[in-house]
């Protein structure tokens, strides 16, 4: 039996890293996209030691003659659709390449598996940005969305193109609405690497300060090669559908940057400074995240929390800075 091809669009990126892995492992054969395959240094790929082993190619997601050009070529089984730009806060400065690479990048795709009129299956990365503010409510399938962020806006386009197309045309394609999760692979541009990281230096004497923005928003922050299963779980379904991924438990930033220095034995208070230009010009305070019906219909729950995640990424960090010595 020949082996079922997968297409992830954004392999580069933490996510399309360890769904790469997962889907190997699986055995299926992997097709990656980057904008220039020739020029991206696939630095994830490598750290887990699958580059040679994935199939990459270029792809201007944006561009509609290229993604048609690329599933044609490639005619998977599965799409993974994990592109675009990811960073909630950079989001605020590049808005419309916010909503290109996520919005015009997911129509794209959605078109082309409907020219080529293939029983390809389509997983579209959500956001749980996508709900705003759920106070004391975690958010389900059936929660309404309140985007506070470009981010979040083109989100919101790409799940409800999904939707449309979906009931329209009769193809199978889901969104997941996946709360945070972290993993060492994640740039340092993201807070949560920048916390490990800082804490880790500051031990070391070699950093003093870490300064951050708002440390009292709330979230929901899971371990990312859990959550890509979640992934791969929702195209082996019967019937396609939307899936809200988290693992139920949130914490405020506080508690992540408290639990990180702990890990070092530090007193977070002594080393973080709040910096007024690093707050976003609108946040969510508080996300939760009601993951039931994962749990029902896929089998699928989070094995670990935040604590759980930090102790994680920082044994990471420790055995990075071993291998560099």
């Amino acid at each position: 039996m020949a082996k079922k091809r997968a297409l992830i669009c954004g392999v580069s990126g933490q996510d399309g890293a360890y769904l790469a892995k997962f889907l190997l492992d699986k055995g299926y054969e992997v097709f990656g996209t980057s904008r220039d395959a020739q020029v991206t240094s696939f630095a994830n790929l490598h750290s887990l030691k699958i580059h040679k082993h994935v199939h990459t190619i270029s792809m201007a997601i944006n561009d509609f003659r290229s993604v048609l050009h690329t599933l044609g070529k490639v005619l998977p089984d599965e799409v993974y659709n994990l592109s675009g730009l990811s960073s909630v806060g950079l989001s605020f400065e590049q808005p419309v390449e916010t909503m290109e690479s996520i919005g015009l990048g997911t129509l794209n795709i959605l078109e082309a598996i409907r020219i080529l009129a293939k029983d390809i299956r389509f997983y579209s990365a959500g956001s749980s940005e996508c709900f705003g503010n759920t106070g004391n409510n975690p958010a389900n399938e059936e929660t309404p969305f309140h985007p506070c962020s470009p981010y979040a806006v083109a989100k919101a386009a790409a799940f409800w193109q999904v939707a449309n197309y979906r009931t329209a045309y009769n193809l199978y394609l889901c969104t997941g609405i996946l709360f945070n999760h972290e993993s060492p692979l994640r740039p340092e541009r993201f807070v949560t690497r920048k916390i490990v990281n800082m804490a880790h230096k500051i031990s070391l004497g070699i950093e003093k300060k870490l300064f951050l923005g708002n440390i009292d928003v709330i979230r929901d922050w899971g371990w990312a090669p859990e959550y890509v299963e979640a992934m791969w779980k929702m195209l082996q379904q019967e019937s396609p559908d939307d899936y809200v991924i988290g693992t139920g438990y949130s914490y405020s930033l506080k508690d992540f940057v408290g639990t990180a220095f702990s890990e070092f034995d530090l007193n977070w208070e002594k080393f973080v400074e709040i910096d007024p230009s690093l707050f976003r010009p609108t946040d969510l305070m508080e996300n939760s995240a009601n993951p039931r019906k994962a749990a029902e219909q896929l089998g699928w729950m989070a094995e670990y929390r935040m604590p759980d995640v930090v102790k994680k990424m920082i044994a990471a960090e420790l055995h990075g800075s071993e291998k560099e010595k």
